[in-house]
């Protein structure tokens, strides 16, 4: 009890120390005079090691890829929809290191798996998978596939994962675990007692409407319609008539998500026209965002 007692109330202080250092902090890439206006990622993700974290979602990635091949289920590369996912990450992922220095060194990859689940993901260190079932199912156009995907990618971006494993550990552990994260070692107990098998994590209201956010600005930067979230969470809604579907499940969609959208989309429509117009003229693509200096990111397995 006096364990749990000691715990609990470091993890208060760590806590509080995590929302003061947050509120303190400049936001040095998001205050763009363009583009959606979020707060700082919480101060506390960085009790969990990014590598960490990120290792475990390439070992988890890398079962699920591995199970769906066995099943005949891993669609292939030449896949015309695989294809198409593909092309649209391309378009997303100049973007993305705006949001996380790290995102420009991750090995990203996108695989689509033949499953009737309305489900997608990124996994930390942008591991991406889409089921089938959320692209036939919804008949997602380009523009609403880029709002799925940028969705996905923001949790990654935003280290929620990494943040979530963090805030179970100082609630759920303990003492012993804390110790051995802060003063060394300890990290695969650290992840395998935060719990969070991260091909199903949840993650709070906050979390998922930041996300919405980021992925709104991620596909607006793309040449993609942001406007194209009304309609994505309108067939969502649709689809929930039934059993609700497994990415409606873990994301919430309401009323009031739709008009967050709608509140938000002055924020990005130049960058949208700008980007569409230069698509439209084959015009080279705008910077990725003030200061930029990334190549454009290749996908694992691909060539540039």
């Amino acid at each position: 009890m006096a364990t749990r007692t000691i715990a609990a109330g470091f993890a208060a202080v760590l806590m509080a120390w995590s929302l003061d250092a947050s509120a303190q902090t400049p936001q040095p890439a998001t205050s763009d005079k363009d583009g959606v206006k979020v707060g700082n990622p919480s101060f506390v993700r960085r009790l969990v090691p990014a590598e960490t974290l990120e290792n475990a979602a390439l070992q988890q990635y890398g079962a699920l890829k591995r199970e769906a091949t066995s099943k005949g289920a891993l669609l292939p590369a030449n896949h015309p929809q695989t294809v198409r996912l593909r092309r649209i990450a391309r378009d997303l992922l100049p973007h993305a290191h705006k949001w996380n220095p790290r995102a420009k060194d991750w090995k990203w990859e996108v695989n689509l798996i033949r499953s009737g689940n309305i489900n997608a993901f990124c996994m930390p260190g942008g591991k991406i998978a889409f089921f089938t079932g959320i692209l036939d199912k919804l008949n997602l156009t380009d523009d609403e596939v880029a709002m799925v995907m940028g969705h996905e990618i923001a949790h990654a971006l935003r280290e929620h994962a990494r943040e979530r494993a963090a805030k179970n550990t100082l609630t759920n552990v303990g003492g012993r675990i804390i110790g051995s994260l802060i003063f060394g070692g300890g990290a695969g107990e650290l992840i395998g007692a935060a719990g969070g098998n991260l091909l199903t994590l949840r993650f709070s209201r906050n979390d998922e409407l930041e996300s919405d956010l980021i992925g709104m600005e991620l596909a607006a930067r793309a040449g993609f319609d942001p406007a194209a979230g009304v309609s994505l969470w309108e067939k969502m809604s649709a689809a929930a008539k039934g059993a609700p579907p497994q990415w409606l499940s873990t994301h919430p969609a309401s009323d009031t998500r739709i008009k967050i959208i709608k509140d938000n989309l002055k924020d990005v429509a130049g960058l949208y026209e700008r980007a569409k117009a230069a698509k439209a003229s084959g015009a080279p693509m705008p910077p990725a965002f003030p200061g930029a200096a990334q190549p454009l990111p290749l996908l694992k397995g691909e060539r540039g």
